[in-house]
């Protein structure tokens, strides 16, 4: 919480509540037994009033109870689990208002029901420590929640994009020149940037880029690529332009100290994918590219090279855009990761703006669905090559059907590993009118599964793993049927 006296004002509130909800009395019986006001008790009962010495007294003799009772800070046992949480920068970190939650409603919730509250935080403690769901998965989690909420649509940050370029006089086109961005950091914004040799410090190889606030100096490594530099500037842009203060210092993740900064760098990097990729621009030539009767892989590499060389910059830029803008709202994003020498495939990255969760990264160590289009482009993927391919993947279980499209790469700062991004739209009666070569003979229909372990397919020439989750499911399912019909036998 923001203070201590914001923590004594919640835990009072709290008190005072649980001890009138003990003697089943409303609001309005507490202000009759007082004579205090039902509106005054409630600004207590919410934190947002801490009453003086003689109101304490009041209550306290009105419920029965002592006066510690009340100003003690200690909580008993149903409301323990919240003592950290109170004390905490929980409501600081996670900025609640993002989805229009208030903090006192929360309060409110956790003091309605505490023992039920208690055991579903108990039970996502002991979700999170089986299933190794550390700070860091949890502050991303709820990241991907607030952009799809908001169908990683974001038009204030858009806006000031454009206004950025028409005031510096840029053209947002794939000719945009690093040395351009590098120039408007130093002008503008007081930059020092500079080229580093990372790899003399040995760890750092990979590094891609660090800030030094302290000299507004940028260090850029030396191995980066042409594109890779140029969305680095874009992006340090992004947190000027935006005046977002709490940030990392390096462009891929060491640490952070609050989800202000992982928010903060999205913001940035929604800023950067804006500025070096034209909204106007994509919304033509992609709605040309949907357009067309025949899938043809070179088409959407094409497209692609419109903008950028990065496919992974173009990929998700189409994620802000295909929903505001083109009406295909029901779609997920996923970058996989196959490392050098390995056969295990990670998701990286990902992003659902639909109801439907398949399909998803799990963190159990199970095996993803060789038939998916961008794992098969991982590993037949050969030396320096770009390999796009799409298909449509018909989830059998969940019984619904995405045109996926997938561009795999080397990933061109790493130690041998090949990366794949790739879109997925839902097929639907909207979707299939806007899309002319769904229905091309170019392109395969493929049943597929989420995991190896939770899919039905039973002559799968791929499969990694046996379905034992869905085994125990079906197990499961006919005990349950087995009891009915005894049951029915003996009623």
């Amino acid at each position: 919480m923001n203070s201590d006296s914001d923590f004594i004002k919640t835990v009072f509130g709290l008190k005072l509540k649980q001890q009138r909800q003990k003697k089943n009395w409303s609001l309005q019986d507490l202000a009759v037994k007082t004579g205090l006001s039902k509106s005054y008790l409630n600004e207590i009962e919410n934190g947002k009033k801490y009453p003086k010495h003689d109101k304490i007294i009041q209550l306290s003799e009105a419920l029965n109870c002592t006066f510690d009772d009340l100003v003690s800070t200690k909580l008993d046992k149903s409301l323990t689990p919240f003592n950290e949480i109170l004390q905490s920068d929980f409501f600081k970190e996670i900025p609640l208002d993002l989805f229009g939650i208030n903090k006192n409603n929360l309060i409110s919730i956790i003091s309605d029901a505490p023992k039920k509250v208690t055991a579903f935080i108990n039970a996502l403690i002991e979700i999170s420590q089986n299933y190794n769901l550390g700070k860091e998965r949890f502050y991303f989690a709820v990241l991907r929640s607030f952009q799809e909420l908001y169908d990683n649509y974001f038009p204030e940050i858009e806006e000031k994009v454009q206004l950025f370029a028409e005031e510096n006089g840029l053209q947002i086109d794939k000719n945009l020149q690093s040395d351009v961005l590098e120039t408007i950091l130093n002008e503008k914004f007081n930059y020092q940037i500079q080229s580093e040799d990372f790899e003399k410090y040995g760890t750092l190889d990979n590094l891609r880029s660090l800030f030094v606030p302290e000299k507004k100096l940028l260090l850029l490594n030396r191995k980066l690529e042409k594109d890779q530099k140029t969305f680095i500037l874009a992006k340090e842009i992004g947190f000027c332009v935006l005046e977002l203060k709490n940030r990392p210092n390096t462009y891929s993740w060491l640490d952070f100290g609050s989800f202000e900064e992982i928010l903060n760098n999205f913001y940035a990097s929604y800023f950067a994918g804006a500025l070096l990729i034209s909204k106007r621009k994509t919304i033509e030539k992609t709605s040309d590219f949907f357009l067309q009767n025949e899938w043809n892989p070179q088409n959407f590499e094409n497209l692609i090279e419109n903008f950028t060389n990065s496919p992974e910059t173009f990929y998700y830029r189409l994620t802000n855009i295909l929903s505001s803008e083109l009406g295909i709202k029901d779609l997920f994003y996923l970058c996989l990761v196959k490392k050098k020498n390995s056969d295990k495939i990670q998701i990286l990255k990902e992003l659902h703006l639909n109801h439907q969760q398949a399909p998803h990264a799990n963190a159990t160590n199970e095996h993803y669905c060789r038939r998916w289009i961008a794992v098969k482009n991982l590993h037949h993927l050969k030396e320096n090559e770009t390999l796009t391919e799409a298909q449509i993947s018909h989830y059998k279980d969940q019984g619904i059907s995405y045109l996926v499209i997938s561009t795999s790469q080397k990933n061109p700062f790493s130690d041998g590993s090949n990366r794949s991004y790739c879109l997925g739209i839902l097929l639907n009666s909207q979707t299939i009118k806007k899309i002319n070569f769904i229905k091309s003979p170019t392109l395969k229909t493929i049943n597929v599964g989420v995991t190896c372990e939770s899919c039905s397919i039973a002559d799968c020439e791929v499969r990694q793993s046996p379905p034992i989750r869905l085994e125990k499911e079906y197990f499961n399912s006919g005990m349950k049927n087995a009891i009915e019909k005894i049951r029915k036998d003996i009623l």
